[in-house]
């Protein structure tokens, strides 16, 4: 189907009428009018040779203007099926995220730096799905809403920055306020991936309170455990293993998972906080609503060939071919 994109501009057609008739007011204004009468029975009255040598102008303002208006050609309507995942992604940013105890090419990172890494790359294998971003320290914030701009959810990502929200651990507080984005949507499957190194000891709602939210809005919650067992110290007294996720609640992060239905991940290092990811990778996208759509193919450079083409015929018509090739005196 042939469509304009702006049709109203159809009406700049006329805008030469109105400089033609300015023109000729202004031409008998300067003409005494006897003289214009002598002069009116003398010329002979406009035939059609004066009017087709006004017909390419016409043509050329006319291909302008339709142009203008930008025309297309609309096909007939697509239905795409869409499938994809709802996800809310909930990242810890206390104080304990700092610690480096991450390894990736023999280079120590901390807990945080190695997040940022394979969620990214987590994010922007996620086509077709929505995403959300919840911060949490000593409280929880929406970094952005379930959304398919994958772009920005990764921009947000990686603009966090530790103690941004404080230095404790608010889990409570990040499910409570993804259970209240969540239950925005209407969609049947509701899951929230939250990502710690510590236990609950900040935010104005337990855990165990917003688990009874959770389960009530259908939400299926994935938790993931980030943290080495083992990190070797420099100490006056030589080197010494320790354990850098002594604070780390597993008990709390797995009960949490198995009440709604989801799984707790241990990630120990870089490679096993990928693989999690990965694995996730394999949660049963749902069904949504299907998109339609029109292909559009766009006209306008049909008409700006022809003005082209017609302007090109009208300059070499106007060249004095005779003249120009007569020898210099």
């Amino acid at each position: 189907m042939f469509e304009l994109t702006y049709p109203w501009l159809m009406l700049l057609i006329i805008v030469p009428l109105f400089f033609k008739k300015r023109q000729q007011q202004r031409e008998g204004a300067l003409t005494l009018p006897a003289l214009a009468r002598i002069a009116a029975q003398q010329q002979p009255r406009p035939g059609l040779r004066r009017h087709l040598a006004t017909l390419p102008q016409a043509l050329i303002w006319l291909m302008l203007v339709l142009a203008a208006c930008q025309p297309r050609w609309l096909g007939e309507p697509v239905t795409l099926p869409q499938q994809g995942r709802d996800l809310m992604l909930a990242i810890d940013l206390s104080g304990s995220m700092d610690m480096s105890d991450m390894v990736l090419d023999g280079q120590v990172m901390n807990r945080l730096a190695a997040v940022k890494r394979v969620v990214g790359d987590f994010i922007l294998q996620r086509k077709g799905d929505r995403l959300g971003l919840i911060l949490f320290a000593d409280a929880a914030y929406q970094q952005t809403p379930l959304t398919y701009d994958l772009a920005t959810v990764q921009t947000f990502l990686d603009d966090s920055q530790l103690k941004l929200v404080g230095q404790r651990t608010a889990i409570g507080e990040a499910i409570g306020l993804a259970v209240k984005r969540l239950n925005e949507y209407e969609t049947s499957n509701k899951v929230l991936v939250l990502l710690s190194d510590g236990a609950n000891n900040a935010g104005n709602i337990q855990p165990l309170e917003a688990l009874a939210l959770a389960k009530a809005a259908g939400i299926k919650i994935y938790t993931v455990g980030v943290g080495a067992e083992q990190m070797v110290q420099q100490t006056v007294f030589g080197r010494r293993t320790v354990n850098p996720s002594q604070d780390l609640d597993e008990q709390l992060l797995n009960h949490l998972a198995t009440e709604t239905g989801g799984r707790y991940f241990r990630a120990r290092s870089l490679g096993e906080l990928a693989q999690i990811y990965r694995l996730l990778d394999q949660l049963e996208p749902i069904s949504r609503d299907n998109l339609t759509y029109r292909p559009q193919r766009s006209l306008l450079h049909w008409p700006l060939a022809l003005a082209l083409l017609l302007s090109f015929i009208l300059a070499i018509r106007r060249i004095n071919w005779r003249r120009l090739y007569e020898p210099a005196r």
